[in-house]
This record gives structure tokens, sequence and C-alpha cells, in this order.
């Protein structure tokens, strides 16, 4: 029988009741912040459903109330029947204001699409070395700073710092000349592990609260220079203007990275799994899955350039390319016996399927600059100042992610056009944004 609410959710809903995402608001400027649901064009305010009792009774008592199918409290007679407590608990989405949707201890950001893996390669060692014959054998990553890691709303300061320098001369030192986004998607971790018990990686998924739509800022001309021995440091760490939104705890931004307020669970995308690539050669036992799966989400990147009004696609990927998958990420983490705890998050890296039109950088999309984008009159190798990007995702015909970020002068300002979705990634400027989800 299929899930229905009580609650009036238009068909075309970003959040009808088998999409429960969660996050964090705050209904008024003053309000201290709370956990919420999103449901049709409502946050479920979760601290006032718990005064009134309702995680007491006979759904959720004792039960793991984030699993989806339990989740659907708007199913309860106890709110369904009294209009006092509808009015506290239901907030209409247009009044909130979304903030980070977890505190986060950790980031770890993976490496693990192949044609990004490849191309990078191909850029600077050569075709005959592209990928090292490592990334074949195990899911690439690196710590980065959860620090800098901010949600929508959040200003972002172009960084600065050291440039590769040319001929005899000393390093370029200034604001970054090529500056970039990353497409990616984050697992945020939802029960962890103790310290020196790793987690079975077909267990892994049971550690994974849900995903998060991300994109990871990168300046490449710094990161380019100071990788090298130890891997990237300024360029995925700069800062940002931190007054929009009360922190908890400061969240993403590790090469300058932002990402969604709304977490969607994995039981609301496992409609759209599917099988993950063939992976060869097979991985070793410990990340060997009896059932290996992606998710059929469909992601899109568009650029509106400074001073136009209209946006500009310039690139079209999937969730499902990545080749190593979300589970294996996590049990690979964990396999010497590191500790993930609630709220770490895990970047899947860059998305980039295997055509030009699916790269998921502009690193490669021009080419680290070869070439230039056409935008409808404007041309791109590496975002401007006042350029505005827009990246979104979707499962068949419904909307998964959107946010928008937006960059005045050296300072990026996010916009975003609707709290409707598992997105409200940076925005500062609030417009309305469409964004339907299963």
């Amino acid at each position: 029988m299929a899930l229905k609410s009580f609650i009036e959710v238009s068909p075309d809903s970003h959040f009808p009741i088998q999409n429960l995402p969660f996050g964090i608001f705050k209904p008024e400027p003053a309000s201290p912040p709370r956990p919420g649901v999103a449901i049709g064009d409502y946050v479920l305010d979760l601290s006032t459903i718990s005064v009134s009792g309702i995680f007491d009774g006979p759904f959720l008592s004792g039960s793991d109330c984030f699993l989806q199918l339990l989740c659907d409290v708007a199913d309860e007679a106890t709110l369904r029947d009294n209009p006092s407590l509808r009015e506290k608990s239901l907030v209409p989405m247009s009044k909130v204001e979304m903030l980070l949707p977890i505190a986060i201890g950790d980031y770890t950001d993976f490496f693990s699409s192949m044609h990004h893996a490849r191309n990078c390669g191909i850029m600077f060692r050569g075709p005959e070395n592209a990928i090292n014959p490592n990334w074949f054998q195990l899911p690439i990553a690196y710590h980065g700073r959860s620090s800098s890691i901010v949600v929508s709303g959040t200003k972002i300061i172009r960084p600065r710092g050291q440039g590769h320098p040319s001929g005899n001369s000393p390093p370029y030192f200034g604001p970054s000349r090529k500056l970039d986004f990353e497409l990616e998607m984050a697992a945020v971790v939802g029960p962890g592990n103790e310290l020196g018990k790793p987690v079975d990686v077909n267990e892994a998924g049971d550690h994974i609260f849900g995903l998060v739509l991300m994109n990871d800022w990168s300046a490449r001309d710094i990161q380019a220079w100071e990788y090298v021995p130890l891997g990237p440091f300024l360029g995925k760490s700069f800062g940002k203007d931190g007054n929009l939104f009360h922190v908890l705890n400061a969240l993403w931004l590790i090469w300058g990275t932002t990402i969604s307020p709304w977490i969607v669970t994995l039981d609301a995308l496992e409609p759209f799994a599917c099988n993950s690539p063939k992976q060869d050669p097979q991985p070793l036992p410990y990340l060997a899955e009896k059932i290996s799966k992606n998710y059929d989400i469909s992601l899109e990147v568009q650029i509106k350039p400074a001073g136009q009004e209209d946006s500009c696609v310039v690139t079209s990927s999937n969730f499902n390319h990545l080749y190593w998958t979300v589970t294996q990420q996590l049990a690979h983490h964990t396999i010497n016996g590191c500790n993930l705890r609630p709220g770490d998050l895990l970047g899947t890296g860059t998305i980039s399927g295997p055509e030009p039109e699916s790269y998921g950088c502009l690193l490669e999309l021009t080419w680290n600059g070869q070439k230039s984008l056409s935008l409808k009159g404007a041309t791109r190798r590496f975002l401007e100042d006042g350029d505005e990007v827009i990246i979104s995702g979707c499962s068949k015909v419904f909307s998964l992610f959107t946010f928008l970020k937006h960059f005045p002068k050296h300072i990026f300002t996010s916009s975003h056009k609707e709290l409707i979705h598992l997105c409200r990634i940076i925005s500062s400027s609030i417009e309305q944004l469409q964004n339907p989800f299963l």
C-alpha cells in the first residue's frame, strides 16, 4: 500500500512522504536551532513533536526513528487530530532559516570517479601514466579541514595564496586566478564505530545516515603549487565570512566546501539503487561487497555569468559514475581501526562521466584553461567574480538537491531559490528555487 500523509502535498512537491529529509532550522531569527523534517511545503519541528510525547508512542518508541519508513509521524493521530499541535510543529518552509544539518567532527574527501582520475592524470602526467596502479586497489582519499565547511548562505572569500612561479621569478602571490567548482556528493556518517574495530563492507550502509550535495570549491593554481609532496592544503581550505548563519560547529569548505542543509536518507534513495561499475581487478576481500550498488542520481551544473539573466548547462553527470561505492569508501576508511563518529562527512570526490559534457569541474571542461566554455555570449576558463553556479540532482523525474552559489567581486555569496530541498547549499540572496525530489 502506498504511503499517504494527511498533510496536503502537491503531486510535484519536492518533499512527498516518500522523501523525508532531515535538517536543522530556525523558525524565527531569534529562535534556537532545532531539528526538522521536510514534508510538502512545511518543516516538521521535531523538538515540538518530541515534547508532545509522540516519540514515546507505539510507532517510534524504541525504534530507529531515522529510518524513512518509520518517520511518517504525519500519520500519527496525535498530530493529525490536534490543530494546536499542528500549528506549532508544522512551520511553513518559506519562513525558516536553514542551518548546517550536522556538527562535522572530521571530513574526508575521496577520489572515486575513474573518469575524473584519468582526465587529471592525462593533464598532469600524460596518457601513459594517467591513473596510478593503486587507484584500482583502494578508494584514494585525503583528510580535509572541517572548520571551513559551510552551509548555504555563507559568504566565501576568494582565496589568496602562492601560485607556480614563471621562469626564474618568485612564486605568484595574490587572489586565486583559477577558482573552480567540483561536482560532488557526500555521505553523512550515522552510527560510528569503536576505535580499532573496522566496519564490514556489507554492513557499511547501516553506518550512513544519508547523502548531501556538495561543492568542493578549489583554487587550482594554489593547489598545483603546494600539493607536492603532501597533498592539498590552502587550495582547499580557504575561508569564508561566517556572519550569515549561527554556526553549529562550522561545517565544510575544504578548499572551500559547501553542503546542502537537508540530508536525504539512503532509504529514500533505495528505489533508485542501481548496479555499480564492474571493478577490475577484483577488490581485496575486505572491499568485496555481496551486493555492490550505486544510485541513479542525475547531476547537472549550470553557470550564470555575471551580469546575465540566463544560465547555461556546462555539465550533466550521474552519481552512478562512481567507481568506488560510498559503502566501500566507509569500510576502507575504518579498515585500519580508524573510528568514525556521527556527523563525519565523506565526500565522493568530483563525479565525472566518460563524455566531455559530463566532466565535473572546470579543470576538466576547459582542460586546465587551455580552451574556453561558451556561455551565451560570455566565455569562461575558470570562475569569475559575479558568476553564479547552480548544481542540481534528480532521481528519475524528481529533483533531489540543488544549490546556487553567487560570487560578487572577491566575495562569493550564494543564492537559493526556495528552501525546498536538500539544497540551500549556499545562499545569501534567497530566491525561489524549484527542486523536486523523489
